[in-house]
């Protein structure tokens, strides 16, 4: 039995860390787009966290967690050689990858270790990837050199400018489709990003994949805390996402619910 033991743990910001937790079996068989359940404490608070990346020779995940609450918090505190209590996974559905020509990943905040993987996956099936990574400040920029290594270009957009170029990541994303042929775009951050990059993208009819995450609480299905409406049916994120066609998503409906969490 594994004990989730932390080995290694990095600071990207006050309120969000790195952790690389003993984990073979997850490391083993995890994919794109896969999260896990962890678990700390008994008694512990279930959180749904979407696997960074993995080690297969070390036995090893990468979480990036934002300390939110209580229970994210208590899981931000931990230092290497303590354990999580228990973590399941991988739970949810492998992202589908393929060669279409040039993908734009884009990446809100803590979105960019989900998308981690994705931009990764992206360039090994041998597309040309353009990376827009967005925060609010540049302190909030997170896993660039990572994202750069499987990335052709690396586009850093902030708020403030402090990093980049000031604007949102639709500015950048207009550029890019302006001076090329753009294939796919992948977006992954706060559902009012995703939205509006949805938007962006349908004015050029460009498919857009998002992941909608951020709004799981259970991650089995069971509590219904998920469910989004795409292409006017209901959909549980947990299971049948997280990622979706960002032209079917209600965003609307999305952020009201998501309000109720606040």
């Amino acid at each position: 039995m594994s004990t989730y033991k932390i080995i290694e743990k990095e600071h990207f910001s006050e309120n969000v860390v790195k952790l690389e937790v003993e984990a073979p079996l997850i490391a083993r068989s995890r994919r794109p787009g896969h999260f896990v359940i962890v678990r700390t404490g008994n008694g512990g608070e279930r959180i749904p966290l979407t696997i960074a990346d993995a080690d297969h020779k070390k036995g090893s995940i990468t979480l990036v967690v934002q300390a939110v609450g209580e229970s994210t918090r208590k899981i931000c505190a931990l230092e290497p050689g303590e354990c999580l209590t228990d973590i399941v996974g991988p739970l949810g559905q492998a992202t589908h990858i393929e060669k279409v020509g040039t993908v734009v990943c884009c990446g809100g905040g803590v979105g960019v270790a989900p998308l981690l993987p994705i931009v990764k996956a992206m360039k090994e099936a041998d597309n040309r990837v353009v990376s827009i990574l967005a925060a609010r400040t540049s302190e909030l920029i997170i896993l660039e050199k990572e994202v750069a290594e499987y990335s052709d270009e690396v586009i850093i957009m902030t708020d403030d400018g402090s990093k980049g170029q000031k604007g949102l990541v639709t500015a950048g994303l207009e550029d890019v489709i302006a001076r090329e042929k753009v294939d796919q775009v992948v977006a992954i951050g706060p559902a009012v990003m995703m939205k509006f990059v949805a938007l962006t993208t349908r004015k050029y009819e460009i498919p857009t994949m998002v992941s909608l995450n951020t709004i799981m609480v259970d991650g089995t299905g069971m509590c219904g805390a998920c469910r989004v409406t795409v292409d006017g049916k209901t959909k549980f994120v947990c299971i049948d996402g997280p990622e979706f066609d960002a032209h079917k998503v209600d965003f609307d409906e999305m952020m009201m619910r998501l309000r109720a969490y606040n």
